[in-house]
């Protein structure tokens, strides 16, 4: 077994240990890759975001990201945009998100990873969005517009109440940094293959393959991929190498284009088989 293996062992069997890291030991030892959904939750509505949560949880997912909406979703693209204003106009909140998550934790065994801009923590208050998170099972969360030098106030709560912050690098970031972020980060780092917003792409991106080996030479931290995933072939193409994949806006179209919240289910049901059956 290697070291990274070990390590993960390790901390699997560790007490109290983060869900997050205990599915990603497990997929570690036995040769697999993560399989990281995204949706926004109260698209189209909270009833049928619990339903594709459900139904991503049987279908093969591994760890389940679920978006809180925001008026402004600086790193989304067109897609999530979109998905966020279709929920917020349903009077999607924070606390109303966590309350979903309460009703669903025990029916779900996967970790459960909130996707969210810093407004809503902070209206909420970080001591209390944390112990409140935690209460409900939350297992990480991931907050892309704040860095970890800014981002202290609110992260660190989470963190000491046994969420997992996660941390973004990109093809961009300075070796000094992706160093610092391997670190600093918990659960995985996430690592964005693209420069620019969120959306599913044609192709994956040059080069992005050596910079997650990189990435994952710093540290047995795994390394998870998303930003532009959108397709079996492109989930089992970075599944190769990378520890995760995170797909999202691709979900979140077929969620847009479902003719019933009946169908969007099945749709996000059936896409999610087809993915794990491409990555395994």
């Amino acid at each position: 077994m290697s070291d990274r293996n070990i390590a993960m062992s390790e901390a699997s069997g560790a007490a109290k240990t983060n869900r997050i890291d205990q599915r990603l030991a497990k997929l570690r030892e036995e040769g697999g890759t993560a399989l990281i959904p995204f949706i926004t939750a109260g698209d189209p509505n909270m009833e049928t975001t619990e339903a594709i949560i459900l139904v991503m949880a049987e279908a093969g997912a591994d760890v389940i990201e679920i978006g809180v909406p925001f008026s402004d979703p600086t790193a989304e693209g067109p897609t999530i945009q979109r998905s966020s204003k279709r929920a917020l106009e349903q009077g999607t909140s924070l606390r109303g998100i966590l309350q979903m998550v309460a009703r669903i934790r025990d029916r779900v065994e996967q970790p459960l990873v909130l996707m969210g801009y810093a407004n809503p923590v902070h209206a909420m208050g970080a001591e209390a969005f944390a112990a409140a998170a935690a209460e409900v099972g939350v297992d990480g969360i991931i907050i892309p517009d704040l860095t970890p030098e800014d981002g202290a106030a609110y992260l660190d709560p989470s963190r000491d109440a046994g969420i997992h912050p996660i941390l973004l690098a990109a093809p961009t970031t300075r070796a000094d940094r992706l160093e610092m972020l391997v670190k600093e980060t918990r659960g995985f780092l996430y690592y964005v293959s693209v420069q620019g917003v969120t959306g599913a792409r044609s192709d994956v991106a040059d080069g992005i393959e050596a910079k997650v080996k990189h990435a994952q030479s710093l540290s047995d931290m795994p390394v998870c991929v998303g930003f532009g995933v959108g397709t079996p072939e492109q989930a089992a193409t970075i599944g190769a190498y990378a520890d995760g994949v995170v797909v999202g806006s691709a979900i979140v179209d077929l969620i847009e284009a479902a003719d019933s919240d009946a169908s969007a289910v099945d749709d996000v049901g059936r896409f999610i088989s087809e993915l794990k059956a491409a990555m395994s």
